[in-house]
């Protein structure tokens, strides 16, 4: 990989510039791709963003930037995008510092601020010498996230339409499962989360999904398996609660969507959980009523000092093998199911020694 450091001004890097969703962000009079396919999207808050400018104004140097030259004569931002999406929205006038837009200032301050010279490396190399690279420089600055950093190694048509669901401020996967989903779309949280789910359909990763799918024209499969999970979720429980985000509801899907539930009967039981104390794990709930495994509840455990009551209730014995141990060597357990009506109170409490409470549970 071949790599020349040039100083480029501000005005040259501004001209033409254009952020669309149509036409991309493009800039240097049109002949620089200023956010590529693999790059991240906008990330800057405003203190960032405003710092870079209050660099530029009192000379400061900004950290030298990555320009990939194409074989067309075009160039596109390998590291530097939000530095220079900050800068070119300033001068388009997309945003104020102190009150004061870009057209506010007097000529002197406008020239000083185009005429600043920005350090780029221009770059030539191969693809995988390009994706490489990119990974070696976002070590520092703000930190790649796991899935971004897959996106610069699997980038293509399939990516491309993959984010325009998954990745995009208020993209369709928002506006039809934000309910249920944690992270954030232009963080690319919402795409790992939707690849993790159909990836473990077949037990692989993420990564084999992207390379088998990397040049497949578009990412239909993708968008209408996240549809019909969040179809799914909608159906089982029609009656949302903020504890279903962030649930792991492709993984369920995956294993449980042909089994047969009642959305009524499953409205009683969650509003019955929901007001019972001993579930100290309320966003289990719809886990537990989907398997039926208890350990998603999290029951509450007896407190030592109903341990200890039980414990001289008995004398020390153990209620099922009926031989004496000491208090540490012996476990809490509930003499009425949980599951059964039984509550986590000292009159529900037997002490077990642990072998025959591990036998009872089936550990």
């Amino acid at each position: 990989m071949k790599i020349k450091l040039k100083e480029i001004p501000i005005r040259d890097v501004t001209k033409d510039y254009v952020n669309d969703n149509e036409n991309g962000v493009v800039g240097f009079g049109g002949k620089l791709n200023i956010r590529p396919k693999y790059q991240r999207e906008f990330v800057y808050n405003e203190k960032q963003r405003n710092e870079v400018i209050n660099s530029i104004n009192s000379d400061f140097p900004l950290n030298v930037m990555y320009w990939i030259e194409k074989d067309d004569g075009t160039f596109e931002v390998l590291d530097g995008q939000q530095r220079t999406i900050s800068i070119c929205e300033y001068v388009d006038g997309a945003y104020s510092i102190n009150s004061r837009a870009f057209h506010n200032l007097t000529d002197t301050e406008r020239e000083h601020i185009l005429n600043y010279k920005l350090l780029v490396y221009f770059c030539t190399g191969n693809d995988k010498e390009i994706q490489d690279w990119f990974k070696i420089i976002n070590i520092a600055g703000e930190k790649l996230t796991d899935q971004e950093l897959r996106n610069a190694i699997y980038t293509g048509e399939w990516l491309t339409d993959a984010k325009r669901y998954f990745s995009k401020t208020s993209c369709p996967a928002y506006q039809i499962g934000e309910k249920y989903m944690n992270g954030s779309t232009i963080r690319q949280e919402y795409l790992e989360t939707v690849l993790k789910w159909i990836s473990s359909k077949e037990n692989k990763e993420i990564e084999d999904y992207m390379s088998e799918h990397q040049h497949d024209s578009d990412a239909n499969e993708l968008w209408i398996y996240y549809q019909s999970v969040i179809d799914w979720v909608n159906r089982l429980f029609p009656n949302y609660r903020r504890e279903m985000k962030g649930i792991d509801w492709g993984i369920l899907y995956n294993n449980y969507r042909d089994e047969k539930y009642n959305s009524d009967k499953l409205e009683e039981q969650v509003t019955k959980l929901m007001m019972d104390d001993d579930v100290t794990n309320k966003k289990g709930i719809y886990s537990y009523l989907i398997t039926g495994l208890e350990k998603h509840l999290n029951i509450r455990s007896f407190t030592d000092n109903q341990k200890r009551e039980a414990y001289e209730r008995q004398k020390g014995i153990c209620t099922t093998c009926k031989k004496h141990y000491e208090i540490e060597e012996m476990e809490g357990d509930h003499i009425t199911p949980w599951h059964l009506g039984g509550k986590t109170t000292a009159e529900n409490c037997q002490m077990l020694c642990k072998d025959c409470n591990r036998r009872k549970s089936g550990v």
